[in-house]
């Protein structure tokens, strides 16, 4: 048999620094190593082009930013995920950082790859009212692309424990955002996911930020009283190693030292110091089959004491991040309580690599498996917090459904429930189907009726009672804890009373207003209100006064998000009075206040009149050194054309509107960006897309937007949106593409 003696680290992924080619090179052969038939030419094309993309762009250490795709795919193969996830990796910060776009990395590593990075790259492109705002719309995205694709989760976490490792060079105020994001959101993920290794890093790193004094202690005293802990640990691992030879047992027999956190929540949950801590570790068996692992169950707890309520069998009943062991805690002759776990090896496997153990990507199996059950706690996740608008709201029920500890339960027919600690009857009602909470007249606990409000504990045999006259109560929401049955209640109002629900939502919303002290007139404009019904995901506006009603969204948050708005209509307007144009219908000219002259912001001088509005028309999008007019709008200032803008032929004009154009030109002494959209077309071949982008790094051009496709001749044609000075750095773009093989034409478009 075997046996092994150690006394082991908090089990964390090891780090790998090397050059990013050489790791590059070691991660091929790892996926080779694992999946013989896996694509690893895919993941070297994805590593060539995350190095070009990001050629000018450095981490805050100072490091090539090409550093941190290459270390998350490094750790990603040491997790055997495949070819795909591996790529993905590498190009995860692509369409976020580069002017590459979902639709490049489509065209050039497939549906599956740009739908990962897709979901791992955070939303920027729209404005938020606040950043809990923007963390919980990203967070809800994530877990959108989770439901779809389990890497974009794997990813993530990886992504989060490589930014954790080089947190030390991010300021104070960030370090502490990110741990505690890490800390309430992540680090939960991950044990939930069963990826240990990583939860315990990620929990041991926040801890080093949001409370380093405590941190340093445990750190200290841990390696104080190391050898002392060994020395008796050892002892254990011995007598167990000849109890296992007496029962012709093959095992492995080590002891875990706890990690950094574990040990600070400990100490902060039982109000004791470190030195009243003797639970500091935890010896583990590791044997061949179940049946073993009961066999050595009865041996430990016939050479030890076992301690009352302190043995859980998750073998039998498995978490629900599908983790399985026996705990027991026991007391040796010296009065010394200590923890056991005893696994098989396969369990020890899925227990260190959690999700990934299991995963069905990795061996290329596809339709449904077990993986699909064992995962059902994501969708539950994303149906109970799709509905859930209200910020705080949300991180609430975040928080309870993902990183309470659990309870199991029995229903009369020996099914065991899951589900966190805390809940009540109604919770598991909920838990059972929705009907059977929404019809739930009472409960009984192991035969005896209890109020809805009792709180069930692990063991107990929970029976609910239904009549269908019976419908939830609005207090039920105050009562039960989790976001399913809080969902499925507020689902059952606005199914059953919309009007009621629209009516008192409205009337929450004007109470609103009149304390703001604003008019339903002022604020409810069907342009802000659309905008708001659609971020919410409302169909229509009296969708979110139901929403308001029966309490998915509150009337505060509505009234506040529309008078921002207003708000800054209001200083708009105040702008304008001082800076804009009047035009003057009777005399055909343009008035202005005197002031200093000077040219406006986009970097125009309008002929005679200072201060004034003045903005680059769309339809043309001059640039500097292009021959341009300027033509006065109502109210909007000065619209600047190029001169062969087709909007601007006066031939075409009344008269009125011929009398609008003012001279104006460039002032050659500021320095502004222009957007130029170009339409390149080229023989269709690999690499012409990656060619141009090259060339506008090499440039130092910025790409704004690209939209690619092939016609059915063969040829590319690519349109592109770049940021420019003036003619003569458009003029030299034109050139330089003109160069590649391949390339038939580049062409300015007029819009």
């Amino acid at each position: 048999m075997e046996t092994t003696f150690s006394i082991l680290e908090p089990e964390k992924i090891p780090q790998r620094i090397d050059e990013t080619d050489t790791l590059v090179n070691q991660i091929i052969n790892m996926v080779k190593e694992y999946s013989p038939t896996a694509n690893t030419d895919m993941i070297y094309i994805a590593y060539r082009l995350a190095k070009s993309a990001h050629i000018h762009q450095f981490r805050r250490s100072g490091a090539p930013y090409i550093e941190h795709p290459v270390q998350i795919a490094y750790i990603a193969a040491q997790l055997s995920l495949d070819a795909t996830a591996i790529s993905a990796a590498l190009l995860h910060d692509v369409v976020e950082d580069t002017p590459y776009t979902y639709d490049d990395i489509k065209t050039l590593f497939g549906e599956s790859v740009a739908e990962i990075v897709n979901g791992v790259t955070k939303l920027r492109q729209i404005k938020y009212s606040s950043r809990e705002e923007q963390q919980v719309e990203n967070l809800r995205k994530m877990f959108f692309a989770m439901a779809k694709d389990i890497r974009v989760i794997m990813i993530k976490l990886i992504d989060r424990l490589h930014n954790m490792r080089t947190l030390n060079f991010m300021p104070q105020k960030k370090q502490l955002l990110i741990s505690k994001e890490t800390l309430d959101v992540y680090a939960p993920l991950a044990h939930r996911l069963g990826m240990s290794k990583i939860k315990i890093e990620l929990e041991d790193l926040a801890l080093k930020y949001l409370d380093p004094v405590a941190y340093e202690e445990i750190t200290q005293s841990i390696n104080q009283k190391k050898s002392e802990r060994e020395l008796y640990i050892k002892d254990i691992i011995s007598e167990l190693n000849n109890k296992l030879l007496a029962m012709n047992i093959k095992g492995q027999v080590t002891g875990r030292a706890k990690h950094f956190y574990s040990i600070f929540r400990k100490m902060y949950t039982q109000n004791k110091t470190i030195d009243e801590l003797y639970d500091l570790f935890a010896v583990r068996v590791i044997v061949d089959s179940v049946a073993d692992c009961y066999a050595v169950l009865g041996m430990v707890h016939d050479l030890y004491t076992p301690v009352p309520m302190r043995f859980k069998d998750y073998i039998a009943m498995p978490k629900p991040n599908m983790y399985q062991s026996l705990h027991t805690t026991v007391i040796d002759p010296n009065g010394t309580p200590f923890e056991i776990q005893i696994r098989t090896w396969e369990m020890h496997k899925v227990a260190e690599e959690g999700i990934a153990a299991h995963w069905k990507y990795k061996e290329g199996i596809s339709g449904k498996t077990d993986m699909d059950s064992k995962l059902e706690w994501v969708r539950q996740l994303l149906d109970t917090q799709s509905n859930i608008i209200d910020t705080d709201d949300f991180f609430n029920t975040l928080k309870f459904d993902l990183f309470a500890d659990e309870v199991f339960v029995f229903t009369p027919q020996g099914k065991v429930i899951a589900l966190p600690a805390g809940s009540t009857v109604i919770d598991f009602a909920f838990a059972i189907h929705s009907q059977v909470g929404c019809k739930m007249s009472g409960a009984k606990v192991n035969g005896k009726i209890v109020p809805n409000s009792y709180i069930i504990q692990t063991g107990e045999i929970v029976e609910i009672l239904t009549a269908n006259t019976h419908g939830p109560s609005r207090d039920w929401l105050k009562i039960c804890k989790t976001s399913q049955a809080k969902n499925k209640i507020n689902q059952w109002f606005k199914r059953e009373r919309r009007d009621e629900n629209i009516e008192h939502g409205k009337e929450l919303i004007e109470r609103e207003l009149r304390r703001l002290g604003n008019t339903h007139a002022q604020l409810f404009r069907p342009e802000w209100t659309e905008n708001m019904t659609r971020r919410y995901g409302f169909q229509s506006l009296d969708d979110l006064y139901a929403s308001v009603g029966y309490g998915g969204l509150t009337a505060q948050k509505v009234v506040v998000r529309l008078r921002d708005q207003w708000l800054q209509e209001q200083k708009e307007l105040e702008k304008q009075k001082k800076l804009e144009l009047v035009y003057d219908e009777e005399n055909k000219t343009v008035q202005a206040e005197p002031s200093k002259r000077h040219a406006s912001s986009k970097g125009i001088v309008v002929k005679d009149i200072d201060n004034c509005l003045v903005r680059l028309a769309r339809c043309c999008n001059p640039v500097a050194g292009d021959d341009i007019v300027g033509f006065i709008t109502k109210g909007r200032g000065v619209s600047v054309h190029r001169s062969d803008c087709p909007n601007m032929n006066p031939s075409s004009m009344s008269e009125e509107d011929k009398g609008r154009f003012i001279e104006v030109w460039w002032d050659t002494n500021r320095s502004t960006s222009y957007i130029a959209n170009l339409q390149i077309e080229a023989h269709d071949r690999d690499g012409v897309l990656m060619e141009i982008t090259n060339i506008l790094s090499t440039l130092k051009i910025p790409f704004k937007s690209v939209n690619a496709y092939v016609t059915k001749k063969g040829i590319a044609v690519i349109q592109i949106g770049v940021e420019i000075r003036n003619t003569s750095d458009l003029a030299l773009l034109k050139k330089k593409i003109n160069q590649i093989q391949g390339v038939t034409s580049v062409t300015r478009l007029q819009n």
